[in-house]
């Protein structure tokens, strides 16, 4: 009999919430999914892309990684070690006005998670291309690894998530 891990309860619980917002809530639109397995290295991935079904242009991205560590301490029950997710947060928009709309999004995302690690934004543009638009990624992370015992928190997770795409929309 297969005995789930940390990452598959976790997983299931968190697809389905967002699966909910899609499908019954009809407030997002999925628009990428990713299962992976990393063999070379042992680990595992889980992530899932949305944006607001009225407000498309811009985009959430919730990330769960477990890594060779985390999955042998567990499986091997060590006792010293407790394990657990890396969980990250990326939010994809286009800006045009760096100093302004970088600073007011840095903001809004400190306003809004209150994060113990400051949000990282990496712009991109295309080179050659006659534009002036940037692609901004970006990301959040949080100082610690998240287990079964952060489960009732996805739904306030996904809350903070959904009020994070409504505000950037406005920038």
């Amino acid at each position: 009999m297969f005995d789930p891990t940390v990452f598959d309860n976790l997983k299931v619980a968190m697809e389905n919430a967002v699966y909910d917002l899609d499908n019954l809530d009809s407030c997002i639109n999925i628009t990428q999914r990713i299962d992976r397995l990393e063999m070379s290295v042992m680990a595992r991935e889980f992530g899932v892309q949305f944006s607001l079904r009225e407000q498309p242009d811009v985009t959430a991205e919730l990330r769960l990684k477990m890594d060779l560590n985390n999955l042998a301490a567990e499986i091997l029950e060590m006792e010293d070690q407790t394990p657990g997710c890396s969980l990250l947060l990326y939010f994809h928009m286009k800006i045009r006005e760096i100093d302004t709309q970088c600073s007011r999004i840095e903001n809004i995302l400190t306003e809004v998670w209150k994060p113990d690690l400051r949000p990282v934004q990496m712009l991109s543009q295309i080179y050659g291309e006659k534009t002036s638009t940037y692609q901004n990624r970006i990301e959040l992370r949080f100082s610690r690894q998240i287990n079964e015992d952060q489960m009732e928190d996805i739904p306030e997770l996904l809350e903070h998530m959904l009020l994070t795409l409504t505000e950037l929309n406005k920038v």
